[in-house]
């Protein structure tokens, strides 16, 4: 059994022990949609989803060295304020970017965790491991080491070589990893834990005084309002990607190379294309025009990158077949006549 002080939850606020935190300090939640003396506690937490929103890491406290006890105490109100606000606005875009700079704060720390000397500290990284995920996490000659079973459940979505199995060192039915490729493995189920926290939590009634505040997250969120026009000559693996973006979802790496080839090949530009990604959780202008380029050939690169085949894309699960999809072999071809 390990406490938990205010450092920890601080840290990782996601975890039961944030809302307990707050009761134990004496205070409600609707005392902070009243109360003027709590105002900086709800605009702590605005700028907390703003900065999520622009695609970037809330910066703690507790990086910047100043880790009094008011000041972790803030830290904590402050997510757990941002979650009623997120929860009052309804923005599934917000919850969802807001997730995923969480879970990338919380892995910052995690990993220190897992690294530290001290064994409280290290204890409470494989707790949150095993616990959150249900991976059953040791350590081993200075490894953090899980079941192959475990490993193969929670690498599913990773498709870069090194993370396949017959690269990683894998003894006694264990696979072996460093901290860092440890916190790396769940890092998209983090950011759906803490998404999952707050959809499904219900909030008491008569909680009055947020309005203003969440009025104006509706602004931000209308900045990745995007209206796509689909075309029915899209194919469903095509369709099912725009609309994992148009709800605002994350969509894997293959999954957005698949769109954007496919886009390409059908002749659409860079500029025409790059607005369909303002809506992932992780969308940042800059990178997703660098690779749109690169993948065009305009950058980086001459060579123009092709759509990956209807083979390739069935292995990456992004395929949904339909009669219309009979005698192709890559998702290009989709709605051409066919010669038998």
């Amino acid at each position: 059994m390990i406490t938990l002080g205010t450092d920890e939850i601080t840290k990782y606020p996601f975890l039961a022990e944030g809302g307990q935190f707050l009761k134990d300090k004496g205070f409600s939640l609707e005392q902070f949609g009243l109360d003027p003396d709590l105002k900086n506690i709800v605009d702590n937490a605005y700028q907390r989803i703003e900065t999520a929103a622009n695609g970037n890491i809330y910066k703690s406290n507790l990086q910047n060295g100043s880790s009094t006890e008011s000041n972790l105490s803030l830290e904590v109100f402050s997510f757990l304020i941002a979650v009623i606000l997120l929860k009052l606005s309804g923005k599934n875009t917000l919850i969802q970017r807001f997730s995923l700079a969480e879970a990338r704060r919380a892995e910052k720390f995690l990993e220190k965790d897992l690294q530290h000397s001290d064994e409280n500290n290290e204890k409470l990284g494989i707790k949150i491991l095993s616990e959150l995920f249900s991976m059953n996490v040791e350590k081993q000659d200075g490894k953090f080491v899980v079941l192959i079973s475990d490993y193969l459940k929670h690498s599913v979505h990773f498709h870069e070589k090194e993370w396949k199995l017959v690269n990683r060192h894998v003894d006694n039915g264990k696979v072996f990893l460093t901290s860092h490729e440890a916190v790396r493995l769940v890092r998209k189920e983090l950011a759906s834990y803490i998404r999952k926290k707050i959809n499904s939590m219900s909030l008491p009634p008569g909680l009055d005084g947020f309005d203003d505040t969440v009025k104006k997250l509706g602004s931000i969120a209308k900045k990745f309002h995007v209206n796509i026009v689909e075309s029915t000559e899209y194919p469903p693996c095509i369709k099912y990607a725009i609309e994992v973006l148009e709800k605002g979802e994350n969509l894997p790496h293959s999954g957005r190379f698949l769109l954007a080839t496919f886009l390409l090949g059908k002749g659409q530009t860079v500029e025409q294309i790059e607005p369909l990604f303002k809506n992932a959780p992780d969308y940042n202008e800059k990178v997703t025009l660098y690779q749109l380029r690169h993948l065009a050939g305009d950058q980086g690169s001459t060579t123009k990158y092709a759509c990956p085949s209807c083979e390739k894309v069935k292995s990456n699960n992004l395929c949904f077949p339909v009669p219309a999809c009979d005698k192709i072999i890559n998702p290009i071809q989709f709605g051409r006549k066919i010669d038998a």
